[in-house]
């Protein structure tokens, strides 16, 4: 049974455009190549019922056999815990799907219920004082709201120094910490989730340069001149982004032919299915054509700029609300982020590319919401840094750089102006382009 095109819940339905338009993907005639003998399992049911009885005998229990505790402070981080569970139960089970099937649709509907506790978080946060903040986060660890001493990686800049008595190569190995394998993960995840070579090397040049922009304000910005061109972008991010795209390719080339697992007659074959369970149902290439039109060079711009943006917020959050590196609160924001950046650029450039979806996506809504108010928060608790004046080099640097964005801009679009994306389809007849549009989307479902 071959699978019509996934939709994002109800925000990209189904709707006959006014005009008929040529996009990046013919989404009225693109039909994925997946075949699927739509077998489901226990797992698949919504079993709403059953989870409202088992959330009830544990209220049950709570009420009636447990014994009262008198410990104020326990019972509100219970009572607070319990809010957040009902509420992601609640959610898993009732929100709308996203774009994503694999491994099950509950995981992502979890992860816009997180990404709605998390920005309810931010907003909380942002009415308290800095030190109330982070005070509030000695709640998670006791070992939190202790300044955090930065570490400069520019200091020694010596690629080779025969008179240090650890080695002429120390600065080298000074420099290979744990960053260096979760720079290389980071960038094989984030060309996952781009799926564009040219945008995620963009982004990760244009990290660097603000690196460089910003190292007086935070000092585990400065780095050296190899730290910033060589381990980084060329070593850490290049091969990152390199095998990102290798990964692109298999995903794009491999079948996607599935299988109920009671279906599949040797214990092998059910082994190789459940490992399967964890990987793409299927597979869409991001052909974002910025330079097409302008409505999608503006939106990629905002999509490098919101990037950018969150990845200063993982260094600007820890440094005023004073959270070690290496602290689980880092990693689960982060990961966070992963998955909901993986949502949202999928429902990003189904809304920038198909004329039928009118409606940006909810996880792209709540992921920029969040990165805007981690914004705002490290805007409010150290306003002193964050408003410290660029070094005048940096400051004629980012002046000549807008300046010839602005100009390119205003040069490709409206001096030279050529569409090749999201132009109309001009026809002789609409009324008969329209007819024939509809027919071509009606057997593009049935099929």
């Amino acid at each position: 049974m071959r699978q019509p095109l996934e939709r994002i819940g109800n925000d990209c339905s189904a709707r006959t455009p006014t005009r008929r338009v040529q996009t990046a993907h013919d989404w009225a005639h693109y039909v994925q190549d997946v075949t699927d003998d739509g077998t489901n399992t226990f797992f698949w049911h919504a079993h709403t019922l059953t989870v409202l009885f088992c959330m009830t005998c544990a209220l049950l229990y709570v009420a009636v056999v447990e014994t009262e505790s008198t410990d104020t402070i326990y019972n509100t981080k219970r009572g607070i815990v319990a809010v957040v569970c009902a509420f992601l139960l609640f959610g898993i089970k009732h929100t709308p799907d996203g774009p994503f099937k694999r491994p099950h649709p509950a995981l992502w509907r979890l992860v816009l219920c997180l990404t709605i506790l998390y920005e309810l978080a931010l907003i909380f946060i942002l009415f308290q004082s800095a030190n109330d903040a982070r005070l509030l986060l000695k709640q998670f660890d006791s070992k939190l709201g202790v300044p955090l001493p930065e570490k400069s990686y520019g200091d020694d800049c010596k690629l080779y120094d025969p008179d240090h008595p650890e080695g002429p190569f120390h600065n080298i190995w000074d420099k290979m910490d744990v960053f260096v394998p979760t720079h290389f993960i980071g960038w094989w995840l984030k060309m996952l989730l781009l799926r564009d070579y040219w945008l995620c090397t963009v982004i990760s040049i244009m990290f660097e340069v603000l690196e460089y922009t910003l190292e007086h304000q935070l000092p585990n910005f400065s780095e050296c001149w190899w730290d910033h061109w060589i381990m980084d972008v060329a070593v850490c991010n290049g091969l990152g982004i390199y095998i990102g795209m290798k990964t692109l390719s298999y995903l794009k080339m491999k079948p996607y032919h599935w299988r109920g697992l009671w279906n599949i007659p040797t214990y092998r074959g059910k082994l190789k299915r459940m490992v399967q369970q964890f990987s793409p149902y299927s597979w869409m290439e991001f052909d974002w054509r910025p330079t097409a039109t302008l409505r999608r060079w503006l939106f990629t711009l905002s999509v490098v700029f919101l990037f950018l943006l969150a990845e200063m917020n993982t260094f600007y959050l820890k440094y005023v609300l004073w959270i070690p590196p290496p602290h689980y609160l880092n990693v689960v924001r982060l990961l966070l982020i992963l998955f909901a950046g993986a949502v949202s650029l999928r429902e990003t450039f189904q809304y920038l590319d198909d004329p039928d979806c009118q409606t940006f996506g909810q996880q792209s809504w709540l992921l920029a919401a969040i990165i805007i108010s981690e914004l705002l928060v490290v805007i409010k608790f150290d306003w002193e840094t964050v408003t410290k004046p660029l070094p005048q080099h940096m400051q004629w640097f980012w002046a000549w750089a807008l300046i010839g964005l602005a100009t390119y801009t205003v040069w490709k679009f409206f001096i030279w102006h050529k569409d090749s994306v999201g132009v109309e389809l001009h026809t002789d007849d609409e009324d008969v382009a329209l007819a024939e549009y509809e027919q071509n989307r009606a057997s593009a479902e049935c099929s």
